[in-house]
């Protein structure tokens, strides 16, 4: 299975926030959800660096029981920065994040960390924990942690969007993608399978589209009525996934009517 990985994960970061800002200014509905997505993301990249600092003077091991002591504090201005921008409740939890004692925050952490790898846990802890699994990804140093199938093959964490890109020469007209989003690899998937359940029967994969987003589309499963977002980037090669996944969240909406249910909220929350 090969994978996607970003050498300098502050860089990756700070790339999606200017992408985020970018589609901020040129939005009308969603310009807020945008400018706080770029603020968190920069937030994120600025933990990354300073864990960076100390992975330098003492390497990181991958084991929250070691690190998250050491890493707590970088890992707070996370809720800072989305309890500034965030919109409400989310703000709210955030001020509570921020205002809370640190062990308290480490043991929450630790929680959402030690669960199945299969369920999802909360917001704030997943982007509160990114900058962590950058680092340690970034550095070469794999996390502790169950590894199931279908979900990433570097932290054990389940995707939240695809995509497509041009595949290399021999290996067909396009190349499929996951990116996990909990460390933010991509890694290569076969082009017609559930990621949920793996079913392969194209018959009972169906991927529905609209005019007024022609880079996105929603692959759906029949079988397990989950389904994925996929961004082409063939249409458009500044697409930076993760983040324009928000341009299109009435493709979400839609799919939500038709009784499908997401395999993974994105940055945008849904």
């Amino acid at each position: 299975m090969n994978s996607r990985v970003a050498r300098d994960a502050g860089a990756g970061l700070e790339a999606r926030a200017q992408r985020a800002q970018q589609l901020s200014s040129a939005s009308k509905s969603a310009g807020e959800l945008f400018g706080f997505v770029a603020g968190l993301l920069r937030a994120q990249a600025s933990a990354v660096r300073t864990l960076e600092s100390l992975h330098a003077k003492e390497p990181l091991s991958g084991q929250w029981s070691v690190d998250g002591p050491r890493v707590i504090q970088p890992l707070l201005e996370v809720p800072r920065r989305a309890a500034e921008r965030a919109p409400p409740p989310l703000a709210d939890e955030a001020l509570v994040r921020v205002k809370e004692d640190p062990a308290l925050a480490l043991e929450r952490l630790r929680i959402a960390w030690n669960r199945d790898p299969g369920t999802d846990y909360d917001y704030l802890s997943r982007a509160m924990l990114r900058p962590w699994l950058e680092t340690l990804r970034a550095n070469g140093v794999t996390p502790e942690r169950d590894h199931l199938r279908g979900h990433c093959p570097f932290c054990g964490g389940s995707a939240s969007v695809g995509c497509r890109r041009q595949a290399e020469a021999g290996e067909g007209a396009q190349s499929r993608f996951l990116v996990c989003s909990s460390c933010g690899l991509e890694w290569s998937t076969n082009r017609i399978l559930c990621p949920a359940c793996f079913e392969t029967d194209p018959h009972k994969l169906p991927s529905f589209s609209a005019s007024s987003h022609p880079a996105a589309r929603v692959e759906a499963c029949e079988t397990c009525r989950r389904y994925l977002k996929v961004l082409d980037l063939t249409v458009d090669a500044r697409i930076l996934p993760e983040v324009d996944d928000m341009t299109s969240l009435a493709l979400d909406l839609w799919a939500a009517e038709q009784g499908f249910t997401r395999l993974k909220p994105g940055l945008g929350g849904v």
